[in-house]
């Protein structure tokens, strides 16, 4: 959200980027947005499709992501999808 704070963005689409679960994400989003981090909106989908919510840094958001220490870039690699039976650590 930084790169683009002016973005609205779904939430599927976050969850999706950072690899979270909506049960995790959506709590986290919903208290940014309590604590004026975030904006969030409702966007009306076509007829039939329940509108979808969408978020964006508000502009205490941007300034506090601004303050924050620069960090080198961190590529997050999906999980892979492994059975209890599979992971090496109980064989």
């Amino acid at each position: 959200m930084a790169a683009d704070p002016s973005r609205w963005r779904y939430g599927y689409d976050l969850a999706s980027e950072v690899h979270l679960k909506s049960g995790s994400l959506y709590p986290i989003l919903v208290r940014l947005a309590d604590r004026g981090l975030l904006e969030a909106t409702w966007e009306v989908g076509p007829e039939g499709r329940p509108p979808r919510h969408m978020y964006r840094l508000s502009g205490p958001g941007r300034e506090y992501v601004a303050a924050l220490p620069p960090v080198a870039a961190v590529r997050i690699k999906p999980r892979p999808n492994l059975r209890l039976s599979e992971a090496s650590c109980f064989h």
